[in-house]
């Protein structure tokens, strides 16, 4: 069975199992489950195993090693370099205060985040999350598994505390008046 549960893991790829996924494909209880990934893990604590067994986003997922990074970044397969500041800021925020507006993001950000938000939309990162009862019913937007897996983390509680607490203020900027006051 630990050799069905590695077969499978390794098919599914990105994607990952749920233990419940697990159960039902091996149709085998949980708690044996737990017992078969136990065992797993311990054949991948080998260090001569270049892949691990990891939860990230409430799936199991067969990863490559940390340590072999710098191999795998030089067959072009693993770049971390890819997100600009601006969309790193961009995720910690909606991450930080999911499910947000974008009208939320912009606030904190201190600029329009349309374009920022679209793309990380596209690129798997941030999904909408439903409606706002807020006026014109706008998008709540909030992080994928893939954002998960990018930074390899198991869920959002995993997310580093923050040293200092920044509110998102409910009532209206007055753009003009924030930004053209007379003498600044």
């Amino acid at each position: 069975m630990i050799s069905a549960l590695e077969s499978i893991l390794f098919a599914i790829g990105d994607e990952g199992l749920t233990l419940i996924d697990i159960s039902n494909i091996l149709e085998i209880e949980v708690d044996k489950v737990t017992e078969l990934i136990d065992k797993l893990n311990e054949k991948y604590k080998d260090e001569n195993s270049g892949i691990e067994l990891k939860i990230l986003g409430n799936k199991y997922k067969l990863v490559t090693k940390k340590e072999n990074k710098k191999y795998l970044e030089a067959l072009s397969l693993e770049n971390s370099n890819n997100l600009s500041q601006t969309a790193l800021v961009t995720l910690a925020i909606i991450a930080y205060n999911e499910p947000v507006t974008r009208i939320a993001v912009d606030k904190i950000r201190g600029n329009n985040s349309s374009n920022m938000i679209r793309s990380l939309v596209s690129k798997g990162f941030v999904e909408v999350a439903g409606k706002s009862d807020e006026p014109g019913k706008p998008n709540l937007y909030k992080t994928t598994d893939r954002f998960l897996d990018y930074f390899n983390l198991a869920s959002l509680d995993k997310l580093p505390e923050l040293k200092e607490e920044v509110e998102v203020l409910d009532e209206e900027i007055d753009l003009f008046e924030s930004r053209y006051k007379e003498g600044a």
